[in-house]
């Protein structure tokens, strides 16, 4: 089989708008959740979230473009340009046959959605554009990649709501790993942070009205963020022969389903993930040193995923540093998991361990190191990714130092 390695990486998150900006904001344990600014706020219940604030659509695209563009592709096509830059690559040549595009994401163009909404229904209009069915699909940040870079090889969108990120970055992989592309642009993005969309999830009654504070006592829910990371996986043969700079090479990847609950996880499910990211990456426990946690705030998470990596570490779970940087950039959704694989980039390529930023109180049944409110230098040589969904969804991804 071959190797993985990743040679890329863009993003457009509430922390910054490139990768350069979200590790300084890692580093300083900064966070990016705020006040919502949003048509409509004043009737939501939840009015903070992790917003792109400054965000220009016509910094970075023409007229015609914007209409076809809902919010989560425009933040999808400018991480993936930052991506592709860095990486080297050009895929005008034969290279575009070999090379495709698989990102995740759960709402896709949930703005698009929610404005022709109001225009039907709140405005009383007959007719919408008729742009709006495009611009509005899952696929369509990665049918624009695909058209913007000339990547003709597999191109498709994952759904599996907050793993959607996690099984599309498995999936590209796999398929580099067993010889059917070179290399593929993956990651994912999510921008639900309209009324509709904040609206939707108040029903869940999951949502913190102040801070997210995974793994604290006194934390009382998720806070929704918006935004994507693109990142270039490539064959590492290709990358060498070319002398590319390589970030890190991804060296496993598991799912499983819990098939038992829509929305309580298990943490048998977590744990066979986790458990089989390892196996596929041929590594002992006692290997990894980081574990970036899908952390999200609500006491089931937390506490399913802390119970889950004791069961599968055993007594290494205690030197193992787990974090959350939902803390910091809010809950993505379906671009979570790109936006996380960033820290793990950071962990293994500059010896700094993101933190969980505000904790305040140990919780019992969460004891383990969260790295709290301080990031942290530290080697690390293999790091886990971890995503666990709605829908009992997993998914981990297992990254090495190289």
């Amino acid at each position: 089989m071959k190797r993985v390695v990743i040679t890329g990486a863009g993003t457009v998150n509430a922390l910054a708008q490139d990768v350069a900006g979200t590790f300084a904001a890692f580093r300083e344990g900064r966070s990016g959740i705020g006040e919502l600014d949003i048509r409509d706020v004043e009737r939501l219940s939840i009015r903070i979230g992790g917003q792109v604030k400054g965000w220009d659509p016509e910094a970075h695209f023409n007229r015609q473009q914007i209409v076809l563009y809902d919010r989560f592709t425009q933040f999808t096509l400018i991480a993936a340009k930052q991506a592709i830059l860095q990486s080297g690559l050009n895929f005008d040549g034969h290279l575009g046959y070999e090379a495709g595009v698989v990102l995740g994401t759960a709402g896709g163009g949930v703005n698009t959605w929610d404005e022709n909404y109001r225009a039907v229904y709140e405005e009383g209009k007959n007719r919408v554009h008729p742009f709006v069915v495009p611009k509005l699909m899952n696929n369509a940040a990665a049918s624009h990649i695909s058209m913007e870079f000339n990547l003709r090889g597999p191109s498709f969108t994952v759904a599996t709501a907050c793993a959607s990120s996690n099984h599309a970055m498995g999936l590209a992989f796999q398929m580099i790993r067993g010889g059917s592309a070179k290399a593929i642009v993956t990651g994912g993005s999510e921008s639900m942070l309209c009324f509709g969309g904040i609206k939707a999830w108040e029903g869940l009654r999951v949502m913190s009205k102040d801070a997210c504070r995974p793994f604290s006592a006194n934390r009382n829910g998720m806070v929704q963020g918006e935004g994507a990371a693109i990142f270039v996986f490539e064959d590492y043969e290709h990358a060498k022969a070319r002398g590319a700079d390589i970030l890190a090479e991804v060296v496993g990847f598991a799912m499983t389903s819990d098939a038992a609950d829509i929305v309580m996880p298990s943490k048998q499910g977590a744990a066979r993930a986790i458990a089989g990211a390892l196996k596929d990456a041929g590594l002992a426990g006692d290997q990894v040193g980081y574990i970036n946690a899908h952390g999200t705030g609500t006491a089931a998470n937390d506490k399913t995923e802390c119970a889950a990596v004791a069961d599968v570490f055993g007594h290494h779970a205690d030197k193992l540093m787990i974090s959350s940087t939902k803390s910091m950039h809010g809950h993505c959704i379906g671009g979570t998991g790109a936006v996380e694989l960033l820290a793990c980039i950071l962990a293994l390529r500059e010896g700094v361990i993101a933190p969980t930023i505000g904790y305040e109180e140990p919780d019992p049944e969460c004891a383990l190191d969260v790295v709290p409110n301080v990031a942290r230098e530290a080697k690390v040589d293999v790091v886990l990714s971890n995503a666990f969904a709605f829908g009992g969804l997993n998914a981990v991804l297992a990254l090495r130092r190289i």
